[in-house]
């Protein structure tokens, strides 16, 4: 009996990690359906449509619709940040140095 359910389970597990295409297609389309997201592009795209006049840029007008910033160069930022970690770890290095020679100085006229 014990066989049985070890076999079971182990057979449930491989069907449970094993999707089909269209399964995990659908898994996403629930993830979408569940968060939120298929209503907001929704709205977006139904506020798209019923505009007037057709803005010039649909993507940039999407993107205010949605809250995001636009005309944002995020690969400047991008490296902007990364610049600013590696001057963050230099700084740190840097402190953790002088703090280092002065415990050794502190040590030394004692």
């Amino acid at each position: 009996k014990t066989y049985d359910t070890g076999v079971a389970l182990c057979s449930l597990r491989i069907m449970t990690s094993y999707q089909t295409p269209d399964s995990k297609k659908e898994e996403f389309r629930k993830y979408l359906e569940k968060s939120g997201v298929i209503d907001a592009l929704t709205k977006v795209l139904v506020g798209l449509y019923e505009e007037p006049e057709r803005p010039p840029n649909a993507v940039d007008y999407i993107k205010r619709y949605m809250g995001a910033p636009t005309g944002v160069d995020v690969e400047a930022l991008r490296q902007e940040n990364e610049s600013l970690r590696k001057e963050r770890e230099e700084l740190r290095n840097t402190v953790n140095e002088l703090n280092a020679r002065l415990s050794d100085d502190l040590q030394h006229d004692n």
